[in-house]
């Protein structure tokens, strides 16, 4: 089967009549060992979306289109989830609204809002603590102090 001809039976366009790789036992049902048992996750193994909830390790991102996403923002916030809102597709209006509404969310909620970058913002729960990048990781006496 040539190359297009693959891609083509893998995006549906055709029918895929290549039968090399087709497993006759595999198709019968016989497999070894396992009988008729369904598949069991390993119970130590947990998905990194549960873990992260179950940690409160989770931080939102929203990129809202006009001043109704603000609800959006707000509940996530309320919630104790740290939210970076990316406002770089609004018009400097709505902008300044959303703004403002994180501005007075923050102070009831006892939170603080960082620039991030022109126009993204991210808005920090209490209870969360914010490190500067060029502080955080780097000792006075260390490789990067040159002088």
């Amino acid at each position: 089967m040539g190359s297009v001809r693959k891609a083509s039976a893998w995006l549906g366009l055709v029918e895929d009549n290549d039968e090399r790789y087709y497993d006759d036992e595999y198709a019968e049902g016989t497999e070894t060992g396992t009988g008729n048992q369904a598949w069991v996750t390993d119970p130590r193994v947990q998905v990194a979306a549960e873990t992260a909830e179950q940690q409160d390790r989770r931080i939102a991102t929203v990129t809202p289109d006009s001043f109704r996403d603000a609800r959006a923002i707000g509940e996530l916030f309320r919630d104790g989830v740290p939210v970076i809102v990316n406002l770089t597709a609004m018009d400097p209006a709505d902008a300044k609204r959303v703004v403002d509404f994180a501005a007075g969310l923050i102070f009831g909620l006892r939170g603080s809002i960082d620039r991030v970058a022109t126009r993204v913002f991210l808005l920090s729960p209490a209870d969360t603590q914010v490190v500067a990048g060029e502080s955080a990781g780097r000792k006075a006496d260390g490789f990067f102090n040159q002088s």
